[in-house]
């Protein structure tokens, strides 16, 4: 079936209950996209999947998600970053490393990932679609491949394109020694020295790879401090950790002017320093994926940089039509993007089931080392009136943070005074990531910081530190008492 025409329009069988190829159809196989197909095949529902790559896995597994940590873990392999602090040895780079031994590891990894959504979607039995895809009509989608155009008719659709790097204009990312998130995984070389620009999540992440593979990376940043979204104190103790490693910091400024040649890239920044790197990476935030979609068109509204918008269940305006993951903006994580897929996909087919995503949502930030939050800092606590108290934990008072060598860490707990429930827990350490979970557990069901208490933690572990992050906060709230 085509798009609608007048005689579609004047039929007196109802949109709704006219025959349709498929009950779903999915644009993008990211996070999103590849959970909002299973979730709606899981429950009977014959859906498509359309990617205009040659790969499933969108940019989480091809270009951002998975090769920045997997790239993470081979910098700390390579570079001996972990046994220094146990061992107290400088390791250096292996003697003529290259790019491809850096990368080796990055794209086993992604393979992996590429093979496990396909067999997801497989053993769903979701039809994938390689050609690009576009939306004639609310309940039809036209797929282009290969010079032959066909169109899909269908119930639902779920726009799951997922972002890209922002080029902000008159910066000239055509030249092989300015690079964004994507392509600076396609380097030929491992630079001596890197600028990075834009101190957020993505900037400060390849900052600290670079930096612990023994590149001279300077970053600039145009705030006072580093993601502000961190615990303050957290933010502080990983720029210093970083400034250790030898990441020079540049902060309250801009670049105003950069120029490139055959063998450096000059930028000129609002300060009046002039910089000579290697490489300059620009992180500049991310855009919706919306071009050439026809969204407008059909009647979905866009927001700024092409963000989707969408209601509380992931409906854009027209009502056959969900949007879910980095398409519709913050938060934009991998994890968050699943879920809303998979929410908006219970609500257009009326499941019964998952209703809605957690408000309680765990962070993480992949730098070396790791810093992980979940639930309200305690500068979020002082501007918004609420009283809270404090409890801290270092990893060099734990055994295990001992046995490892990170004696940096720390774990801090915010809580309420009055009733000493917990309002935010947040991380920086080894597996700070992983150990976050357990307060967001806590915070999801309003529990107290009585409850690291009453439990029992392996020993040696980094777990046990909720425990003295704990008592460290009863005894300050015991400073409190008359």
């Amino acid at each position: 079936m085509g798009q609608w025409d007048s005689e579609d329009r004047v039929t007196t069988v109802p949109p709704s209950h006219r025959p349709t190829d498929y009950d779903l159809v999915v644009i993008g196989s990211g996070p999103a996209g590849e959970k909002g197909a299973a979730q709606a095949a899981y429950f009977g529902k014959k859906v498509a999947l359309i990617e205009r790559a040659p790969w499933l896995g969108g940019a989480g597994i091809n270009t951002g998600t998975v090769p920045s940590k997997t790239l993470r873990e081979t910098a700390l392999y390579f570079s001996g970053l972990r046994q220094r602090g146990l061992y107290g040895i400088d390791y250096s780079l292996k003697e003529g490393l290259t790019v491809a031994d850096f990368m080796h590891r990055e794209r086993v990894v992604v393979e992996q990932q590429r093979a496990l959504v396909r067999r997801n979607m497989d053993r769903h039995h979701v039809a994938v679609i390689h050609g690009t895809g576009s939306i004639a009509s609310p309940t039809t989608v036209r797929v282009t491949a290969d010079g032959v155009t066909r169109e899909l008719t269908t119930r639902f659709i779920l726009v799951a394109t997922g972002s890209s790097p922002h080029h902000p204009d008159g910066i000239p990312f055509h030249h092989p020694r300015v690079r964004d998130s994507d392509t600076i995984l396609q380097l030929d070389h491992i630079p001596r020295t890197m600028a990075v620009v834009g101190g957020g999540v993505i900037g400060i992440e390849y900052a600290s790879i670079f930096t612990a593979l023994g590149v001279q990376v300077t970053m600039i940043e145009s705030r006072e401090r580093l993601v502000p979204f961190v615990e303050g104190e957290l933010a502080q103790r990983l720029q210093d950790r970083l400034a250790s490693l030898g990441l020079r910091f540049v902060m309250n400024t801009r670049v105003q002017h950069i120029e490139t040649t055959d063998t450096h890239v000059a930028l000129t920044l609002t300060t009046g320093e002039l910089l000579k790197a290697d490489i300059a990476l620009w992180c500049a935030g991310r855009q919706s994926n919306v071009e050439g979609l026809g969204l407008e068109a059909v009647g979905v509204k866009l927001g700024k940089r092409g963000l989707v918008v969408v209601d509380e269940h992931y409906r854009t305006a027209v009502p056959s039509i969900y949007a879910a993951g980095d398409v519709i903006g913050f938060p934009a994580l991998a994890s968050t993007s699943m879920e809303q897929a998979r929410v908006a996909m219970v609500h257009a087919f009326d499941l019964r089931y998952k209703e809605r995503v957690s408000p309680v949502l765990p962070l993480a930030v992949y730098t070396v080392p790791e810093v992980a939050m979940v639930g309200l800092t305690s500068e979020q606590c002082a501007e918004r009136g609420i009283p809270f108290l404090s409890g801290k934990a270092g990893y060099d008072k734990s055994a295990r943070g001992q046995i490892i060598g990170d004696t940096g860490g720390l774990l801090k707990l915010v809580f309420s005074p009055s009733d000493k429930r917990l309002l935010g827990a947040h991380i920086i350490g080894e597996l700070a990531s992983e150990l976050i979970h357990i307060a967001a557990a806590v915070l999801a069901r309003e529990g107290t910081i009585d409850e690291f208490i009453d439990s029992v933690y392996n020993f040696p572990s980094l777990s046990d530190s909720y425990k003295y992050a704990a008592y460290d906060g009863l005894g300050n709230l015991q400073r409190l008492l008359p």
